[in-house]
C-alpha cells in the first residue's frame, strides 16, 4: 500500500461510536428480517439457516441455537482476522440472538404474504450484513468462512453464500413443507443478491 493509500485508509477509519451505532442498527434490521421469515414459516441459509432447522428439532429459541452454533467458528475468526473482528462478530451474534427473540414483542402482522416476506426479509438481512462487513464484523459461522475465501482467493461472498444457502434450504425438505422451501430460496437469492452486488473485496478502505 502506498503512503497516500495508507493515509486515506487512516482518514476514513470508523470511530468507536460509528461502530457501535452500525452494529446496533445492523443487528436490529437483521432481527426484523428473521422475524419476517419466522412469521411466514420460511428458512434462511448459512448459520442462521442451521439455527432455524435446529429450533424445529429442539425445544430452544432461534436466538439460543444461533448463539451456540456460532461458538466453534470463533477460532477461525481469531486466527485469520484478529481480535477486533472477532469481538465485533461475537457482539453482533449476541445482539441478533437477543433481538430475534424479542422483536416479536414489539411488532406483529395480521397478514404477511410469504413471497413478499422472502424478498423483503432477504433485502433487510442482506443490508444488515453489508453494514456489519463495512464495520469489520459479521454474523459468524459461514460468514467467517465466506470472508476468508474472499480475502484469500478473491471469491465473491454473495455468490459463495448463495450456493451454500440454497443447499442448506434444500436440505430442509425433511423438516418443513416443500412450498416453504421454494419460497425460502427466493429469500436466499434476494439476500445474497444484495451482498454480491454491493460487496467487493478491497472496496471498503475503512475496514
Amino acid at each position: 500500500m502506498s503512503v497516500s493509500e495508507n493515509n486515506v485508509s487512516k482518514s476514513i477509519k470508523h470511530t468507536r461510536f460509528e461502530d457501535i451505532q452500525a452494529l446496533l442498527t445492523a443487528t436490529i434490521i437483521i432481527a426484523l428480517g428473521i422475524n419476517l421469515y419466522t412469521t411466514t414459516g420460511l428458512l434462511t441459509g448459512g448459520t442462521a439457516g442451521l439455527a432455524f432447522l435446529s429450533q424445529y428439532a429442539f425445544s430452544m429459541t432461534f436466538g439460543q441455537v444461533f448463539f451456540l452454533i456460532n461458538l466453534p467458528f470463533y477460532y477461525l475468526a481469531i486466527t485469520q482476522f484478529g481480535w477486533e473482528f472477532t469481538i465485533k462478530t461475537f457482539i453482533s451474534v449476541f445482539l441478533v440472538s437477543v433481538f430475534s427473540d424479542y422483536t416479536a414483542l414489539f411488532i406483529s402482522f395480521d397478514f404477511l404474504n410469504p413471497i413478499y416476506s422472502a424478498c423483503i426479509g432477504g433485502f433487510l438481512i442482506g443490508t444488515g450484513f453489508l453494514m456489519l462487513f463495512r464495520h469489520n464484523a459479521s454474523l459468524g459461522g459461514l460468514n467467517i468462512l465466506a470472508r476468508y475465501l474472499a480475502k484469500r482467493y478473491g471469491f465473491s461472498m454473495g455468490k459463495f453464500q448463495m450456493v451454500i444457502d440454497c443447499i442448506i434450504i434444500a436440505l430442509a425438505i425433511f423438516v418443513v413443507d416443500v412450498s416453504a422451501i421454494a419460497i425460502s430460496i427466493i429469500g436466499a437469492v434476494s439476500l445474497n443478491f444484495v451482498i454480491a452486488v454491493n460487496h467487493k473485496p478491497g472496496r471498503y478502505l475503512g475496514i
